[in-house]
């Protein structure tokens, strides 16, 4: 008997977070997807955690837990191969700690991603950009800090996550304008900022607190703001923005669509 219990534990501790040096976007994303599949398995056979043995987590298990996210769960397709990719992860460092599993853990790495029709990339054109930053009410904090935020998004095809990331002291506005980022793989990038965007985040700099490592973009109340939230915010911008410019009417805008943009706009 081999529990999963402490490779699990050493999995997050030692593999992600020490030798591949995961970013805590993919950090939190691993343990929600185990969390999820222990949580089936415990449902399904009555064994807690603490006791699951790997022998219990054969292929046909792993595939019950994958279709049970998709039609139960009613998660996408591609919700459902990323969650794969994160046992796969597993698996693959599971195969250097129990060659008495190798045959179950082959079987495992084994399993296919789901294939999928891919969506058309879409991006704002130029008309639906401007229609999407004139929705916010600019009297207000939050509008201002929607519209600077939306605006640096569209100009340096920053993930929102790497835009929510951003702090004070991550931005120079004077000679050279630039915002520095620490993206996917922990590498670490400086995008180059126009006039319009350079002027926009100095005068919202001015609102906020000082210090370096204060956050650029927060809630009224000074906290950073969450990737949820300004999704939420951009639902209601959209939903404003239809009502003059009709090609946004019922378009489910994702803050993503603002990188897309920024690369169309290079071309």
């Amino acid at each position: 008997m081999t529990l999963i219990a402490p490779t699990l534990q050493s999995f997050f501790t030692d593999r992600l977070a020490r030798h591949t040096r995961a970013s805590e976007h993919t950090i939190a994303a691993y343990r929600d997807t185990m969390r999820l599949l222990l949580a089936f398995i415990q449902q399904r056979t009555r064994t807690p955690p603490a006791k699951l043995d790997w022998a219990q987590l054969d292929a046909a298990t792993i595939l019950a837990f994958l279709d049970d996210l998709e039609h139960r769960r009613g998660n996408t397709i591609r919700t459902r191969n990323a969650r794969l990719t994160a046992i796969r992860s597993l698996f693959a460092y599971a195969s250097l700690l129990h060659p008495e599993h190798a045959a179950t853990i082959a079987q495992v790495l084994a399993i296919p991603a789901k294939r999928f029709e891919k969506a058309t990339i879409t991006y704002l054109t130029e008309a639906e950009t401007q229609a999407l930053l004139a929705a916010p009410d600019q009297h207000t904090w939050a509008g201002r800090r929607d519209v600077v935020l939306m605006l640096t998004a569209i100009q340096t095809g920053l993930r929102i996550s790497e835009l929510l990331s951003l702090n004070r002291g991550d931005i120079t506005l004077g000679a050279g304008a630039n915002v520095r980022c620490e993206g996917k793989g922990r590498k670490h990038r400086a995008v180059p900022l126009n006039e319009p965007v350079r002027q926009a985040l100095s005068d919202w700099l001015t609102r906020t607190p000082t210090g370096a490592e204060q956050p650029v973009f927060t809630t009224r109340g000074g906290r950073r703001l969450s990737a949820d939230a300004a999704r939420s915010r951009l639902d209601i911008h959209a939903r404003t923005a239809a009502e003059h410019c009709p090609s946004l009417a019922g378009r489910k805008l994702h803050p993503h669509v603002f990188r897309h943009t920024a690369a169309m706009n290079l071309l």
